[in-house]
């Protein structure tokens, strides 16, 4: 097993045979397990599970802020933001999270309509505000990785182009600017048009060379410079421990490596949808969309919304679970979610890092401590009422005692009085 896994998380040398269409190996697959046959028993991988786990605060927090950003004036009444809580997911009372998340809005009196009475308003606080000032310039700064994402999704798809409104339901996904069609398409023409009865497609106008090399290639090349021989490109395989793979799909994954990698962005219109050389290039694709995005992963439906553009087939989702060694898919917060097991630690922790992340981890920066300050208020607040009890613990104490003395001194006169009567 142990040497199974060497081979296969090892780039293989180059092979005579260049051309993945006719290589001798697929011969081999086709006639041993088909592609739809191949069944691999899913399994709970808790560490990239707690990974998604952290982020629950996070996604929270941050639909809260894009709810109140979206509105006009960047402003909404409280009462409004409390009947949206259902399609929010808040699990609490809209004034309990400005409570625990102090820093991020604030409540001010403003008027609905000019003749009614003042009510709550939200508005983004200053401390929010600056670092909306700073996310700007750090997507004005990586607009060139932008434009190489935007570049990718479209070379990778069947006919050069894909459906605007899809690009930009993965807006966040990819850390897509709000306005990129204007901000970034619309300063590269020589690159990019919408095209469509009403300009709702975004369409590739030249093919960028340098951007047609996937991860995969360039670490491939990067290994090549290292060690001095020209290595191939191939997945990496990452099995979790205690994951034991069947004989016959240990062999079938053997040979499937052995073919030539097929780059994401290469025409894939003559491959047999159900050969495995068109495993190989989905595959590549999962890889390459799963690299682009900043978290290394993205909900399984998601990516489904692309099956058309991207020739994935209607079980396309299996493809996740036939390769264990490459993805994982987390059931976390109801949903599937494919994730790239190469870009995550033994501890859960992203090593391949995204440059946009600098604006998740400045956010969270700023979520925290508010909710540090707010944990630091229950804390004052708990101690104070520990000690008005123990305060009122002593008092009572005393209270009792001296009631105690009062009564003994008045028994102890009692009986010196009868004495001195019998006397």
């Amino acid at each position: 097993m142990f040497s199974l896994l060497r081979y296969l998380s090892s780039s293989q040398l180059v092979p005579k045979t260049l051309n993945p269409r006719i290589h001798p190996i697929s011969k081999r697959l086709h006639r041993s397990m088909g592609v739809s046959s191949l069944k691999v028993a899913w399994r709970k991988d808790p560490t990239l599970d707690a990974a998604i786990e952290r982020d629950k605060r996070f996604r929270l927090c941050s639909r809260v802020v894009r709810e109140v950003l979206n509105e006009p004036g960047q402003r909404i009444p409280l009462r409004y933001l409390e009947k949206r809580r259902e399609r929010l997911s808040l699990p609490f009372r809209a004034k309990t999270f400005l409570s625990r998340f102090p820093n991020l809005l604030e409540l001010y009196p403003d008027r609905i309509k000019p003749s009614s009475p003042p009510v709550p308003f939200l508005r983004p606080s200053p401390r929010l505000l600056s670092f909306l000032s700073l996310h700007s310039s750090i997507y004005s700064r990586l607009e060139p990785l932008v434009l190489s994402k935007i570049c990718k999704l479209l070379m990778m798809s069947r006919h050069r182009a894909l459906p605007a409104h899809k690009l930009f339901s993965v807006k966040r996904d990819f850390a897509l600017p709000d306005d990129f069609l204007v901000s970034v398409v619309g300063r590269h023409p020589h690159l990019f048009r919408l095209v469509g009865a009403e300009g709702d497609h975004l369409e590739l106008v030249s093919w960028p060379e340098e951007y047609a090399r996937s991860v995969i290639e360039h670490r491939a090349d990067e290994e090549s410079r290292i060690i001095g021989v020209r290595m191939r490109p191939n997945f990496a395989i990452r099995l979790p421990k205690g994951f034991y793979l069947r004989r016959e799909m240990r062999e079938w994954t053997r040979d499937w490596l052995e073919i030539p990698y097929i780059s994401p962005y290469e025409d894939a219109s003559g491959l047999h949808p159900s050969s495995p050389e068109m495993e190989k290039r989905n595959v590549a694709v999962f890889h390459e969309l799963l690299s682009l995005s900043v978290l290394r992963r993205m909900a399984v439906p998601v990516v489904g919304k692309f099956s058309e553009e991207y020739r994935f087939s209607n079980e396309f989702a299996n493809t996740f679970t036939r390769h264990p060694g490459i993805f994982y898919v987390s059931l976390k917060g109801g949903i599937k979610t494919a994730m790239l097991r190469e870009a995550y630690d033994e501890q859960g922790e992203l090593v391949d890092r995204d440059p946009f992340l600098q604006i998740k981890d400045n956010f969270m920066e700023m979520m925290e401590e508010g909710h540090r300050e707010w944990m630091e208020r229950i804390r004052n607040k708990r101690e104070a009422v520990q000690k008005d009890l123990e305060l009122m613990a002593r008092k009572n104490a005393e209270l009792f005692v001296g009631d105690y003395e009062t009564c003994t001194d008045g028994r102890s006169q009692q009986v010196k009085s009868s004495t001195d009567g019998n006397k």
